[in-house]
Formats: C-alpha cells, structure tokens, sequence
C-alpha cells in the first residue's frame, strides 16, 4: 500500500513539477499575434481552398496582416470585395482583381478522338498518366477520370458522361486552382473571365506535329499559323507546333475562330454571328 501510495506522490510531483516548467517556458517564448489577424480572418470566406498560394485563410490573413501592400495578395473565392473588406481593416489599398475561371483545354471528346484501347484499372487520370498515354491516339489531351472533379470542394466541375471530358460551372468556380494542380495532362488552366463570361481559347494543348495531330483527333490543333497570321492585336503566340492566345492581350475580335480550319478555337458565350444576306442579282432584268 506504501509503494502504491509513494509512487502515486512521485508522479503527481513530477507532473505538477512538469506543468510549472512548461508554464514559465511559454511565457518566456510567447509571441504576440497581431489581433487583425482574427478580423481578417473572420471576413475571409474560410475556404481553406489554398488558391492563394498559402495553407490556409489564416495564413493568407496574417500574410495580409504582415505585408506593406496588398498588391500581391488576393482570396480567388472571394474576389475583389473580400480584398476591399481586408484593405480596410488593415487601412491598406486593395489592388483591383481580375476575375479568372478554370478553362479546360481539350475537345476530344468521343466523338472526336477515336478509343484504340479499354484501361481497366484504378480509375485516376494520375495513375493512368504514370502508366501509358491513355485510352486514345492522343497522349496529351484529357484522359476522363474525374481527377479534377474530385479535387474541387465547390462542386464547379464534372465529367460529361458523353464526352468524357470535364465541364466547368461558370456560377460555382472560384478560380482556386485545385482542378489546374490535380489535372496530370496540365489541359486546365485560369484564364480571364473576360467581360460578359465571353472566352476565346485555343481548345488543344498537342505539340506533335500536324499531320500526326488530325489522325488523333479531329478537333486537334495542326500548328498551321493561320489565326496567329491574322490576329491584328498579337495575342497568340506559336510554339512547339500549337496556337497559344494570350488572354490579356486577346481582343475577343473572333477572326482567329473564322480562319481555323479544325475548330479547335473555342468562343464561350458570345450571341449568335449574324448571316450575311445576300442580295439579289440584277443581271438580266428588265428596264
């Protein structure tokens, strides 16, 4: 009973010998938190997405807290009027934000990329990118394993069961960039939104060369020049036998799209393209 009660005295001493030492050690080592971090904080949409370059809303508001400028610091999901909230709290000016969304760069849908085999394994584009090319003659574009739609927590994209390809919800993207560092084919970039949601891209991101290209997929880029001959304002760029269009310098102008001969230019939400009307010939008419 003595041995029992002695040892139960040792370590409660121990432990209460313990506590003290720790207590004096985090008094002596604590660091004041600037309380803006919690205002900020708590106007922060607590995404905890990353797709402002750090882990997490509170590291992204003590990262505002700590800066001199806010020029570099932007919250994707909460966009310009998050980052006005934060500039005013810290007595900063808030630098205007570009509204971006995820755009998925490949066309081939079934239809236009014909199967030349069946993968019957885990279903991930990582794993199947690791193992082969994929399922079709086209080892760059996306191989529609839903990668991208399981990495995203705000639902903003899905496979199409038809096409097999990813499509991306205009109303739930925030812009944060999970679906961009999940895809292994690197086919999903941010693009500027652009006014009105209106896009024009380059639907492909094969750098073989042409020929090799329209056997794979009819939609494919051929590197053919055409649009970058075109382009009145400079904003596409060729390399690597593929068509590139410069978001911030493209004018939406559309002439690129007329001038492609495989359609493998995308224009997002633009209103219908007006006919022309011909008119009617006078030859052999009667004065």
């Amino acid at each position: 009973m003595n041995l029992i009660l002695a040892s139960v005295v040792s370590l409660g001493g121990i432990g209460a010998l313990s506590a003290v030492i720790l207590y004096f050690i985090a008094q002596k080592f604590h660091v004041e938190e600037d309380a803006r971090i919690d205002e900020v904080e708590a106007v922060l949409p607590a995404a905890n997405c990353g797709g402002c370059g750090f882990p997490g809303c509170r590291a992204f508001a003590a990262a505002c807290v700590t800066a001199d400028t806010l020029d570099n610091l932007s919250c994707p999901v909460g966009g310009t009027a998050t980052m006005e909230k934060v500039a005013d709290i810290l007595g900063k000016k808030a630098a205007a934000v570009v509204p971006t969304i995820a755009v998925v760069r490949c066309g081939g849908t079934c239809e236009m990329r014909e199967k030349t085999n069946s993968y019957d394994g885990v279903k991930s584009c990582t794993i199947v990118h690791n193992l082969y090319g994929g399922e079709t003659g086209c080892s760059w574009g996306c191989l529609g394993l839903g990668d991208c739609e399981v990495s995203c927590t705000f639902d903003a994209i899905h496979i199409n069961p038809e096409t097999m390809l990813p499509e991306v919800d205009e109303d739930k993207c925030t812009a944060c960039g999970a679906c961009v560092k999940a895809c292994p084919k690197n086919i999903i970039e941010l693009r500027r939104k652009g006014p009105k949601s209106r896009r024009i891209y380059v639907n492909c991101v094969n750098k073989d060369k042409g020929a090799v290209n329209k056997k794979v997929c009819k939609v494919a880029c051929i590197g053919c020049s055409k649009c970058f001959n075109v382009c009145p304002y400079e904003a596409i760029e060729m390399g690597n036998n593929l068509a590139y269009i410069d978001s911030e310098k493209c004018k939406l102008c559309r002439k690129c799209v007329e001038v492609c001969p495989t359609n493998a230019i995308v224009e997002l939400n633009f209103p219908p393209r007006k006919t022309k009307i011909e008119e009617p010939s006078t030859t052999g008419t009667e004065k």
